[in-house]
């Protein structure tokens, strides 16, 4: 893995002046996972926040190869290009290591991306999918996704009296992922930049399809200041929300154990948007969703071997 040092002296792949909102998880997570590889990079985005706010045309925010794919097919044109890539190695015409990313968010991953995604890791594509987690769709309005945690307010699941929010737990892509049988599956953080940097690094020198899920958070949509970003996902991990593990030929690891866990509700009451469970009557949706999690994390903890 590389130093901060060498990280540091690294060209920057994902210049500033985008138009990303301040506290945007994206931008974060983006520029730590280009830093990994000193190789070229040809990277695929979905329709999104992230390539809305960075190709605004004439401008761009990319120093790399960059292709904007519908929000539904950024791992099939990314395979389309990783393809295209190696025939022309074959042929002799070039000779360079080129590192193929796609970046999409929780809907274009987690919804209506799913067969695509699918289709490139059943092939086997040389590339690294990424899903850029904000668990909704920010871009359009901040409607649910499959990855929106049970209980949320969006502008889809609204709260009122007879419904206290999304009614729905998420998906869990991750697994669904490993259960693909690819050489490596990861979820990782922007708080644990290093655990990111390191998952990220071994993805793309992996030969074969990889994918890594990382949370990042939303302030217009979360609810949340704009300063809180990293906290949120740090906390995220510590309440065993958010684990970090890989999945690696098969074989599960568990990359950061809590000292202590803490009580999910402390995740929660920092988000406006699950404000209202905090309301007296809304006391046992809290229970069960810590109830959930604990199960979530014991499964993960026996697959691991922990």
């Amino acid at each position: 893995m590389a130093t901060l040092r060498e990280m540091a002296q690294r060209p920057e792949r994902f210049a500033g002046g985008h138009r990303l909102c301040a506290g945007c998880g994206h931008s974060v997570v983006v520029r730590m996972m280009l830093r990994a590889t000193p190789d070229p990079v040809v990277v695929s985005a979905a329709t999104g926040c992230l390539e809305v706010a960075s190709v605004l045309y004439p401008y761009s925010s990319w120093e790399t190869s960059f292709i904007h794919a519908g929000f539904e097919n950024a791992a099939a044109t990314l395979s389309g290009v990783e393809a295209a890539y190696q025939t022309l190695k074959r042929q002799g015409r070039i000779n360079r290591d080129q590192k193929f990313i796609a970046f999409a968010g929780d809907g274009g991953t987690y919804d209506i991306g799913l067969q695509s995604l699918s289709g490139a890791m059943e092939r086997g594509h040389h590339l690294l999918y990424v899903c850029l987690n904000n668990e909704g769709y920010m871009n359009t309005g901040i409607q649910r996704s499959s990855a929106t945690p049970r209980g949320t307010e969006t502008s889809t699941t609204p709260v009122g009296k007879v419904v206290p929010g999304k009614p729905q737990s998420r998906k869990d892509i991750t697994e669904i992922m490993a259960a693909h049988n690819i050489p490596y599956v990861a979820q990782a953080s922007p708080s644990h930049w290093r655990d990111l940097e390191a998952k990220t690094a071994k993805a793309l020198k992996i030969k074969g399809p990889t994918f890594i899920n990382t949370l990042s958070p939303c302030p217009r949509g979360w609810r949340t200041d704009v300063s809180d970003t990293i906290e949120l996902t740090r906390l995220a991990v510590e309440t065993c929300y958010w684990p970090l593990y890989e999945v690696e030929d098969g074989q599960y690891r568990l990359n950061h154990r809590p000292k202590e866990q803490k009580p999910f509700h402390q995740w929660l009451e920092r988000q406006g948007r699950f404000r209202h469970l905090f309301k007296p009557k809304n006391e046992h949706i809290l229970e069960e969703l810590q109830g959930e999690v604990d199960r979530r994390w014991e499964a993960l903890l026996k697959r691991c071997g922990e």
